[in-house]
């Protein structure tokens, strides 16, 4: 595990697609609810784990009401798994089991290894105002999940982030854009997160290795790929094909996505509620730790 120190915003090296990935299918999320009644959006679900493996999950939350979201995520526990919680806007306080503790704020990322096992909380820190963001859930490759647990908190300006010749923003979660690395890498998952924003007529463009499956969320405004319309609210399904190299995005108006993709680690998926293994005997094993309150102790 590596991470990368602040880096101011750079202009971007260029880093040209020869050929776009194109669209699979769009996605709609369904509305639901987490934690103690928080209002969101599951736009990643279980029928596509196989599809976007490493990825399990991601859902956005954004809401104006207090009554969305004030009462957050109490203690809860995670086995198997990564996740990334990326705040556009609000306040989140967040402790776990393994002593961590860390405020999420705007602009900011939440990086947590459940590994082995984890028992954590996340609650709003405001009483009124706009809270909106994102979890992302990654697998974690069978040899991984019992590691310890780790976290780390990034502020926003922490977060490595560049800007392209058309005026494109780009913060760097994972990965690499246009020879800026992101704050979090991992060897075998190879994730790869964007944040992007672009002005109305601007075009952008991302590399992908043509074995990550990948997907598009646009947050704000619309995007096109390939000529196809991406609405807001959607998630674009990046085809996986061998020519491509990339994906090359347009903005028909101001747009806000989240561009992310990854290396399918190819292995089984068995989910039981917040744990994710490879086999019912270690999702019966996580039920009995969890039971006995052995999951989350401290070594």
């Amino acid at each position: 595990m590596s991470n990368t120190p602040f880096t101011p915003l750079v202009p971007a090296a260029s880093h040209a697609v020869l050929s776009s990935r194109t669209i699979e299918r769009l996605v709609t999320g369904q509305a639901t609810s987490d934690g103690a009644g928080v209002k969101l959006s599951r736009i990643l679900t279980q029928d596509l784990q196989h599809r976007l493996d490493p990825f399990l999950m991601l859902d956005a939350f954004g809401s104006d009401k207090p009554d969305d979201y004030i009462a957050g995520f109490p203690d809860h526990p995670h086995r198997g798994f990564e996740t990334v919680t990326y705040m556009i806007a609000g306040r989140m306080l967040h402790r776990d089991s393994a002593g961590n503790e860390g405020l999420l704020q705007n602009g900011g990322v939440q990086w947590m290894t459940a590994g082995q096992g984890v028992i954590h909380s996340e609650i709003p820190q405001q009483a009124d105002g706009v809270m909106e963001g994102f979890q992302l859930w990654l697998n974690l490759h069978s040899s991984e999940k019992m590691q310890v647990p780790w976290y780390r908190d990034f502020q926003n300006a922490q977060l490595p982030q560049l800007e392209t010749p058309e005026g494109v923003a780009v913060t760097v979660i994972a990965g690499s854009s246009h020879g800026v690395q992101g704050a979090v890498h991992r060897e075998i998952t190879q994730p790869v997160y964007l944040d992007v924003s672009m002005p109305q007529g601007a075009r952008f463009e991302q590399t992908l290795p043509p074995g990550h499956n990948a997907f598009v969320y646009v947050y704000r405004g619309e995007a096109r790929i390939a000529g196809q319309a991406v609405p807001l609210q959607r998630m674009a399904i990046l085809k996986n094909t061998a020519q491509a190299d990339g994906v090359v995005v347009e903005a028909p108006s101001d747009t806000r996505l989240i561009l992310v993709a990854g290396k399918p680690l190819k292995e089984p998926i068995v989910q039981y509620g917040p744990f994710v293994m490879n086999t019912k005997e270690e999702i019966y094993q996580a039920l009995a730790d969890f039971r006995d309150g052995r999951l989350g102790e401290r070594a």
